[in-house]
């Protein structure tokens, strides 16, 4: 078991690492991308990558705070969700409705492997191979569509 500031301090180096090995890869549209912290540049609307001691996720997190509105862009999420399939080549899971780990409810389409742990640094190249392509991915799909959800809100 690792103290608080120990599992912190691998956190943090964790998360330095796959900045580092993701800095050379620009956007879709060519320009430089901070990776880890991805701004979709529509409010309400994140990409999230998450690693704990036992599971690893990235989801497209929805969090408007009006319901209606919020299933309004989850909706047409799933207007593009053929175009979100083929990009990413595989099917993710779709909630409409998730209570996030602050007690907020919003609506989340995401993917999660189990049997990792940020804290095994063995298990760190599974984890950049699991992010990586991932988040490009979903890098190249905000790319076509985000004019589209510009609108919306």
């Amino acid at each position: 078991m690792y103290s608080k500031d120990e599992a912190a301090r691998l956190r943090q180096q964790f998360w330095i690492s796959f900045g580092q090995y993701m800095k050379p890869v620009p956007s879709a549209s060519g320009s430089t991308v901070h990776w880890i912290n991805y701004k979709t540049g529509v409010k309400n609307i994140f990409f999230k990558m998450d690693v704990d001691n036992k599971k690893a996720s990235i989801a497209i997190q929805l969090s408007h705070p009006d319901q209606d509105i919020r299933h309004l862009i989850f909706d047409q999420f799933e207007e593009f969700k053929l175009m979100l399939t083929n990009t990413l080549e595989e099917e993710w899971d779709w909630t409409r409705d998730f209570t996030d780990d602050y007690g907020k409810t919003i609506s989340q389409i995401s993917i999660t492997i189990s049997g990792v742990s940020i804290f095994n640094q063995q298990h760190w190249p599974q984890l950049i191979s699991f992010f990586k392509p991932r988040i490009i991915a979903l890098d190249e799909f905000w790319d076509h569509v985000k004019p589209v959800f510009e609108g919306l809100v």
